[in-house]
């Protein structure tokens, strides 16, 4: 198993790929890593979020990043737990923010319905209008996230022609930001017996030509439940 962070772009992207075999077997097998992450510098906890994920990126610097870890995989009967350590170096400067996203919410409550308005800002001059706006609760929890806005969908799943969609989850394709006008999207979460946070996260685009990877992904507010 692996420890990797990146960075150039607003967020700190943090995984932990892992390459799975059976005993007495060579060929890798397809593994899952999940679990959560802590990035530390000179002792104090700087960023964290979940594996793999991404969390603010505080700035070039060495960090001691430790992630709590579970490793699973069918094929080869797996189904680990531990704990993983590296130091990191990371030399890209911080850059300036250039998106960022607000809720008027900050809890949800077991058992009820709330309504949730997102706005959705481009602070900056470059890259243009187009951004791709997600939301996610926890799968199995029963929490069900919709909304009137057409430009958002919850997201299909399952081969063609399938029809079943994630009710935990929407995506919003959003075509009209500009600096000084934020888009709004106004969501229904419901919240049954067992309680869900709902993370967003913002995928925009910064064109350089016809560079391969020009996108950035930026980490919203967490919805706690309560």
């Amino acid at each position: 198993m692996s420890l990797c962070a990146g960075s150039g772009s607003p967020v700190m992207a943090v995984s932990a790929p892992a390459t799975c075999r059976r005993l007495g077997s060579a060929d890798g097998l397809a593994c899952l890593t999940s679990g959560t992450w802590t990035a530390r510098r000179d002792g104090e906890v700087v960023a964290s979020g979940r594996l793999p994920g991404s969390g603010e990126y505080p700035g070039p610097g060495t960090y001691d990043v430790e992630a709590e870890v579970r490793v699973r995989s069918v094929p080869a009967g797996l189904d680990l737990h531990g704990t993983v350590h590296a130091k990191l170096t990371l030399t890209s400067p911080k850059p300036p923010a250039t998106h960022r996203i607000e809720v008027d919410h900050g809890t949800l409550r077991r058992g009820s319905a709330t309504t949730l308005t997102y706005q959705i800002h481009r602070d900056s001059e470059q890259g243009d209008g187009s951004a791709r706006f997600g939301l996610i609760g926890e799968e199995g929890s029963g929490v069900e996230l919709t909304t009137d806005d057409p430009r958002c969908v919850n997201p299909l799943i399952g081969r063609y022609p399938a029809t079943t969609r994630q009710t935990h989850a929407l995506d919003c394709a959003l075509t009209d930001l500009q600096p000084g006008h934020p888009a709004t999207v106004v969501v229904r979460a419901v919240v049954k017996d067992s309680c869900s946070t709902v993370v967003s996260k913002l995928g925009y685009w910064m064109p350089q030509g016809q560079a391969l990877y020009t996108g950035g992904m930026l980490a919203g507010p967490t919805v706690g439940c309560a």
